[in-house]
């Protein structure tokens, strides 16, 4: 077991690992210097992760490094006594008993016997763990890797209520078994349970024959087509269409990453020609047009196949009005905003002062696709996620630091694409959605958590508080307050997107497979204790389809039979 506390800045000679109750826990203490604690942290989390897959985690705490195979100080039996009980649909004072990783019973007045862990939630929220339905983590792109693997971004999740998240696997060379088997190599780390969704980056008769082996056998229920990077990752129409149909003929869900790359990429060598390289430049290059028409052509190509239809990081009025009309005229469309679209705007990038080291990382930090956008795009995107247009919220977490954000210093093409957003998440969408008025306690639940179960077939194993559900719990106090820094958080990266924000509602407890990770603002997390979550195919949006391809069909009309004339 691992106890990562807060990073701190600055590197310094570092103190000896203190050790106690044979967990390795490292010392949250006042009297080591701030730097010296993020050294000595920093070099322990690298060390522990390049090394736990090359020895045994036990030899590894023997050495001191900081992890140990022993989860003996973690009960197994617990009580969550006395707090308010919040699902999706409804919320009621009771307590909540878990053993073995399940929910056992939730109730009032629960009778426990010796031995188990008495949590007094009275006051607070109990809630199931938040569910990421977009993360990149170890993820290769635009000539670096993301900063955050499956152990450090995990860690991080737990540490903001996220017990579980789903990646997307990247095929290699368009393989979607090699990259399926790379995956599962990376995600050997995990401390908490995920999932997979799958890229689709080329179109042949193996990569059909793939995505079938994907669905039947490792429990993939959906695949992401990539409209923009053009030159790597972006699929044509016509690659989208076979993408649909194969999807559809599986019971898959098709995910767009809904940008014109044609037209992105037009709009970069405009910028590069008018002499703008710096980040605005990468904003002004892919503007709420492209994307709106980006989401405008993948919802119809679904139309035409009637398929389901899920539009990832909604980040412009644009894509979400066309998402609004689609579903009003009863297309099956999933919108998901993610935090930094809900919270953030472009206005960093317009300031003028990019002399200082510190006003550089910040601008830069704020490069992502869709990009970040102006002001009134995200007011107008909680307003559609609060009436529902918008299903579901989660972070395109796809980190990198200072040094590889650099990259792109004199072209901003090659400034690494992507935010932070897995520990803040949860904290964030409180917030900014339920302290606001906009949403209610219950959607909260629904739009971190209930919705992305729902959505990939794993309701209600996971997103509920229910007899039967996976113990993946988290109590959160709506009374206290957060505040979100780089020196705190435990994401290996050295900036945080959000530096500085703060707010009220905090996740104090967080548990995950029925064991408590985080508490007392202390994370006790084991590399290689988080599970694979298989996802079946054929999720509600698929209730109906059958009947309206025969309503389809009725209505050609057709082929005519016509009388032909002899000749």
């Amino acid at each position: 077991m691992v106890t990562v506390p807060p990073r701190r800045r600055a590197p310094s000679p570092f103190p000896p690992l203190r050790r106690r109750d044979q967990s390795c826990i490292i010392q949250n203490t006042d009297s080591i210097s701030s730097s010296n604690m993020m050294h000595m942290r920093s070099l322990i989390l690298l060390l522990s992760i390049s090394l736990s897959p090359l020895f045994g985690l036990s030899q590894i705490c023997e050495s001191g490094i900081g992890y140990c195979d022993s989860e003996s100080v973690l009960s197994s039996k617990v009580l969550i006594a006395g707090g308010t009980v919040v699902n999706a649909d409804h919320q009621e004072v009771a307590d909540v008993y878990v053993e073995d990783g399940v929910i056992v019973d939730v109730r009032p007045n629960i009778k426990v016997s010796d031995g188990v862990r008495i949590i007094d939630a009275t006051g607070k929220f109990v809630m199931p763990g938040g569910i990421d339905p977009h993360t990149h983590l170890a993820m290769e792109f635009m000539g670096t890797e993301t900063i955050d693997n499956f152990f450090s971004g995990q860690a991080a999740a737990l540490a903001g209520g996220t017990t579980m998240h789903i990646d997307f696997v990247i095929p290699v060379h368009g393989s979607l078994s090699k990259g399926y088997e790379a995956y599962v190599e990376k995600a050997k780390l995990s401390c908490m349970d995920y999932g997979f969704h799958m890229a689709i980056t080329k179109w042949d008769d193996t990569v059909s024959k793939e995505m079938e082996i994907m669905v039947k056998e490792n429990g993939i229920n959906s695949f992401k087509f990539f409209m923009a990077y053009k030159g790597s990752l972006m699929i044509s129409d016509e690659l989208l269409l076979e993408g649909l149909k194969q999807c559809k003929s599986l019971g898959a869900l098709a995910m767009v990453h809904a940008e014109n790359g044609d037209a992105v990429f037009e709009g970069q060598k405009r910028m590069i020609e008018l002499g703008i390289t710096g980040p605005e430049g990468h904003a002004l290059s892919r503007p709420p047009v492209l994307e709106g028409e980006a989401t405008a052509r993948a919802i119809r190509l679904a139309a035409f196949v009637n398929a389901p239809l899920y539009v990832v990081h909604v980040m412009s009025i644009d894509a979400m009005e066309e998402i609004a009309r689609a579903q009003k005229s009863g297309q099956k469309v999933i919108g998901e905003p993610v935090v930094s679209g809900l919270v953030l705007d472009d206005s960093v990038l317009w300031d003028p002062d990019f002399i200082t080291a510190a006003k550089q990382v910040t601008i830069f930090l704020f490069v992502m696709s869709p990009p970040i956008r102006a002001p009134g795009h995200g007011k107008a995107l909680q307003a559609a996620l609060s009436t529902g247009i918008l299903k579901l919220v989660g972070t395109d977490h796809c980190t990198f630091n200072s040094t590889q954000k650099s990259f792109g210093i004199d072209d901003f093409r090659k400034i690494p694409n992507g935010v932070n957003g897995l520990e803040e998440r949860m904290h964030l969408v409180w917030d900014t959605m339920v302290e606001s008025g906009q949403l209610s306690v219950t959607d909260f639940v629904r739009v971190t958590s209930t919705e992305c179960a729902k959505l990939f077939n794993i309701y209600p194993r996971k997103g509920a508080i229910r007899a039967g559900s996976d113990a993946d719990i988290i109590i959160f106090n709506p009374n206290s307050t957060f505040h979100i820094s780089a020196s705190s958080h435990h994401s290996r990266s050295d900036t945080n997107v959000y530096e500085g924000r703060h707010g009220k509602g905090k996740v104090e407890v967080t548990i995950a497979g029925g064991k408590i990770v985080w508490e007392n603002d202390e994370l006790k997390v084991v590399p290689g204790s988080g599970k694979y979550v298989s996802m079946p195919p054929f999720n509600y949006l698929y209730n109906g389809i059958d009947k309206a391809d025969e309503n389809y069909l009725t209505s050609l009309k057709a082929p005519v039979n016509r009388i032909k004339p002899s000749l």
